[in-house]
Order: C-alpha cells, then sequence, then structure tokens
C-alpha cells in the first residue's frame, strides 16, 4: 500500500507535481499557495529527477515560462492565488491560443482587487468563462480534499497533453490550507526527450528534422479567413471536451426532490446539510461538479424531471449559480446562497437558508 501522509494541500500539489514526472515549475509567491513553492524548493527534485523548479520575477514572467516550456512539450507548471492569476490571463489566453498543454494552479482568495487572504470561489468566471480575451477556454477541476489536490496535478497534464490546451486546478483557500492524509500514487518518471519527441514531435519546436516541416508556435493569425478557421478548429476541441470529460459525484440523489450543487469545500460541507435535511424528512442531495469546465450539464439536465427546486451554494456572490440556471431553464425554482470576504458559512447557516428557499 502507497505510503500515507498528513499535508496541506498546498503540499500535496507538490508532491504530485514530482511524482507525476513534472519537468518545471516557475511561480512566484502569494498566500494562500506559496507552500507549493516552498515545499519544491524544500525537496530539491532537481537533484533527484532533474525537476526545474524556479521563482521567477513575477507572475508574469512565470506564465510566459510556462509558455516557453510547454512550446519544448515539457510537462510545465504554475501555481498562484487570485491576483496573480489575473495577471496571468494575457499569457493564459496565448497559451490557449498556441494549443500547449500546461497547468495552472489557482488557490482562490477573496476579491475584488488586493482583497483579502481568506478563501473565495470568486474566480468561478475567471476560470470557466475565460479571464484572458478570446474565445477560448481552460480544462477545469476543482478539488474538494487534499487528496484531490494529489490526483487532480496528474490528471490535469493527462488532459492537457491529450487536448494540447491549458488545464487548471481551482480550488479554494480552505483545500490548500487544510491538512488531511494523503496516499502516494505509483512515481512517474520525467519523459525522455525521445518519449518527448515521440509524443509531442508534430507541434512542438524540438528542432527540424527532415522528415517534416518546422514546428512554429503562435497565436497570431492577421488573415481574418485564417483566424476565423482556427477558432472553429478550437470550439470543436471544446465541444469534444464537453462531450467525453465531464466528472462529478452525487451524494443521495437518488430519490432527491431538492438538490444543491456546491463545488470544493462547499460541497463537502452541504452533504452534511443534506443529512441534517434527511433526519427531517426532506430528500435533499448534493451533485458536486469536479470540472467547472466541461460542466456537467447532462447530469444535473438528467435530475431536473425530479426536483422542486435546486440551489447554488458557493463562496462569492453567485457565479455557477449562472450556470445552474441555464441547465434549468426555467423549469424549477434555482436559487443561491453564498458568503464572502473569507466568511466560510457552517452546515446549519446553510440549512437554515435552504429552508428558507423551499417555503
Amino acid at each position: 500500500m502507497a505510503d500515507k501522509v498528513l499535508m496541506k494541500g498546498n503540499e500535496a500539489i507538490a508532491y504530485a507535481a514530482i511524482n507525476c514526472g513534472a519537468d518545471g515549475y516557475f511561480g512566484y509567491p502569494i498566500t494562500p499557495q506559496s507552500e507549493v513553492m516552498e515545499t519544491l524548493m524544500k525537496e530539491k527534485p532537481w537533484e533527484t529527477t532533474g525537476m526545474v523548479v524556479l521563482q521567477a520575477e513575477s507572475e508574469i514572467a512565470s506564465i510566459n515560462m510556462v509558455y516557453g516550456g510547454a512550446g519544448c512539450g515539457k510537462k510545465v507548471m504554475t501555481s498562484s492565488s487570485s491576483p496573480g492569476i489575473s495577471l496571468m490571463c494575457e499569457g493564459l489566453t496565448y497559451l490557449a491560443g498556441s494549443e500547449l498543454p500546461c497547468l495552472v494552479v489557482n488557490v482562490m482568495r477573496g476579491g475584488p482587487g488586493l482583497g483579502t487572504i481568506q478563501p473565495s470561489q470568486g474566480d468561478y468566471f475567471q476560470a470557466t468563462k475565460g479571464g484572458g480575451h478570446g474565445d477560448y477556454r481552460l480544462i477545469v477541476l476543482a478539488p474538494a480534499s487534499v487528496q484531490d489536490m494529489y490526483d487532480f496535478v496528474d490528471e490535469a497534464f493527462e488532459l492537457a497533453f491529450k487536448y494540447r490546451n491549458p488545464a487548471m486546478i481551482l480550488a479554494d483557500g480552505v483545500i490548500g490550507q487544510m491538512m488531511e492524509k494523503v496516499e502516494f500514487r505509483p512515481a512517474k518518471p520525467r519523459r525522455t526527450d525521445e518519449e518527448v519527441r515521440a509524443l509531442c514531435d508534430s507541434w512542438a519546436t524540438l528542432g527540424k528534422p527532415k522528415t517534416r516541416e518546422r514546428n512554429i508556435i503562435t497565436s497570431l493569425a492577421l488573415d481574418p479567413a485564417v483566424m476565423e478557421n482556427f477558432n472553429i478548429k478550437l470550439q470543436k476541441k471544446y465541444a469534444e471536451i464537453e462531450e467525453k470529460e465531464v466528472r462529478y459525484s452525487t451524494y443521495k440523489t437518488e430519490d432527491a426532490e431538492y438538490l444543491i450543487v456546491a463545488f470544493g469545500c462547499m460541497s463537502r460541507i452541504c452533504e452534511n446539510v443534506v443529512d441534517m435535511a434527511r433526519e427531517d424528512g426532506i430528500k435533499l442531495g448534493v451533485l458536486r461538479p469536479i470540472t467547472l469546465f466541461p460542466f456537467p450539464k447532462k447530469q444535473i439536465d438528467a435530475l431536473v424531471p425530479q426536483l422542486k427546486s435546486i440551489m447554488s451554494v458557493e463562496l462569492n456572490s453567485g457565479q455557477m449559480v449562472e450556470d445552474v440556471r441555464l441547465v434549468a431553464n426555467g423549469r424549477v425554482p434555482v436559487g443561491f446562497y453564498g458568503r464572502q470576504g473569507g466568511v466560510v458559512p457552517n452546515p446549519d447557516e446553510i440549512y437554515e437558508a435552504f429552508l428558507k428557499f423551499i417555503k
């Protein structure tokens, strides 16, 4: 059996990066995610696996270093928190526009602006609707445990390379800072240069052999017809991701007459709310989107006919609720409950809000 170790969610990200064979991490410290880089620096993977770990001079430098590493077909990543991700958004749209795989970790804090260092889920729009310009999408995974933080690093890299698209782990500050036991998975070695070439030779900047034309990585297309065709290609890719890569979990939804939709730490709190409601004879269940893009539209849609109402519970002013309302399409009432500023609600508070909503 693999070792189980007590650690923070941020620390789990670092160990997962080493164990999944990441080639490079480029980051800049910001609360509440600084332990990612601190743990990597402590473990010194450059001495054991050859993984590069570098503190850049800024978030903007970090994401552009990721761009360079990804362009070479390497498994590269960065991590930050909300204001830092805002600075990276130009780089993210360049990465998406160049169809480069990479991993970005956002451990969310409250905003807008500098805001607070306390936990939030206020970056849902930024992550799922495109924080940068243009019609692009990130693959977004939302962990609800420290184990998820560990597991999603490898999963995010796999998805990123499968679709040649940036992937993001969108974690609230609760998951980044809380401590739980983590089971380590078998380590993967870093890809050799030969393995990188075999996997990425058709697009990566690995030097030009005689067998193909030059690989040129750019998101620039001055001809509008070329740009339109490229965007059509991207939209087909995103549609394929929506069709094949949805991940979600449910809790007591089989006979549910009421549904809560929640992600991250809120999904765990809401499971307690479900138990409280069940004790009172109310058939409540929880659906947790694990992928925020692709969003589990079909899975929520399938539950709507049996429901009397849906409530979205989030650590923000109401963001994911918009996607829930689009799925419900007026067939059942959709409510919202959220807290902001780093205030995390307890089950009693959420249950009281739910009871008021269904009256």
